[in-house]
């Protein structure tokens, strides 16, 4: 699996952006696509866990973003999107797509800057 991410970037607080995640290779064991971030001067082992979205659709949110975000998925294109309104400079990190089936496989990451 290749996770391809797209998206992110520097808003101003109270703005919105749309990150996409693209799949492609073996993705039909995948049970669940979603996101971490990983906020400024903490490791990656201390990502935060953000949203996913599982095969048969069902949606979860951490606390952080409940509310604000949402995680949707475009079947033909392979592409799970995060839109994110109401940003707040706590959202800043890079945020981390990842897939799940018998692994997990992330993308490449993509930097989220939010300016108060």
């Amino acid at each position: 699996v290749q996770l391809v991410q797209s998206g992110g970037g520097l808003v101003q607080a109270g703005g919105s952006l749309t990150l996409s995640c693209t799949a492609s290779g073996t993705t039909s064991n995948i049970n669940a696509i979603g996101w971490y971030r990983q906020a400024p001067g903490k490791q990656r082992e201390q990502a935060e866990w953000v949203a996913r979205i599982s095969s048969i659709g069902s949606k979860d949110y951490g606390d952080s973003v409940k509310g604000r975000f949402t995680i949707s998925r475009d079947n033909a294109k392979n592409t799970v999107y995060l839109q994110m309104n109401t940003l707040v400079p706590e959202d800043t990190a890079v945020y981390w797509c990842y897939a799940r089936d018998s692994y997990m496989w992330w993308g490449q990451g993509t930097q989220v800057t939010v300016s108060s």
